[in-house]
Formats: structure tokens, C-alpha cells, sequence
């Protein structure tokens, strides 16, 4: 599932004041934090120290079947989705060539000449 830090939720949610925050996911505690602000928060499931975090700083931590009974049209909740990052760039990241590393190399062609003979294959000297 998503992670959610308390920082992220607490950095998306700064001008929506008394409102639900729905994360499909899990909520996790952020020891960078210094003060937590009143949060109502649903979740799939939330840490120990984000939750502890959460309701020591007077905030609310809600199932969603208990959001289901307070707010069964949805009102008043604001939901956070994690921004997923382009699929494309982050297969280049990272080395390619270094053992366990699955990065997608930058090549001209994509034939047995480029980047393809040894430490690709076992039958090269060896295989990464």
C-alpha cells in the first residue's frame, strides 16, 4: 500500500482546517516534526507513533467505516493520493552495469553489440 508521512500530510492539508483527511493508505509517524497540528485522519492503518502523534495533539484518528457513519456523502474530507513519478526517467535511475542494480542503461541500439556482452552474460566472463 501508500505510505503517507504525518509531514506530507501535514505540508498537503495546511489551508483545509476541520476537515476529515482520507489517505487510502498507511499514515506513519515523522520524527522531524515539532509540533503536530489538530488533524482528524482516516486511514487504512496508522503507525503507533503516528497515532500516538495524532492524539496527543488533540486530533482524531477514524476507520472508514466510523467516516462511513460521520461523513456518508463525503463532506467535509479532503483525500491526499501519493504523486507518482514518471515511469519512464525513473527506469534510468540509479548505475547500470553494477550487480543487483536493474537500471535501464542509455543505449544507441538495443542489440547483442551495445551494453549486451560482458557482465550481461554469463557466457562473457560473467554475469552481474
Amino acid at each position: 500500500g501508500q505510505l503517507f508521512s504525518l509531514a506530507r500530510i501535514i505540508r498537503k492539508t495546511q489551508n483545509t482546517s476541520d476537515k476529515i483527511v482520507v489517505v487510502v493508505g498507511t499514515v506513519t509517524c515523522d520524527n522531524r516534526l515539532i509540533k503536530v497540528p489538530k488533524l482528524k485522519v482516516c486511514a487504512l492503518r496508522c503507525t503507533e507513533g503516528a497515532r500516538s502523534a495524532i492524539l496527543k495533539n488533540g486530533g482524531s484518528v477514524l476507520t472508514f467505516e466510523e467516516l462511513a457513519v460521520q461523513a456518508p456523502l463525503g463532506q467535509n474530507t479532503v483525500l491526499l493520493q501519493v504523486e507518482e513519478l514518471p515511469e519512464k526517467p525513473t527506469k534510468h535511475f540509479g548505475a547500470a552495469g553494477l550487480p543487483n542494480t536493474h537500471a535501464k542503461p542509455f543505449v544507441r541500439a538495443k542489440n547483442r553489440n551495445h551494453e549486451m556482452a560482458r557482465g550481461r552474460r554469463k557466457s562473457r566472463g560473467y554475469k552481474a
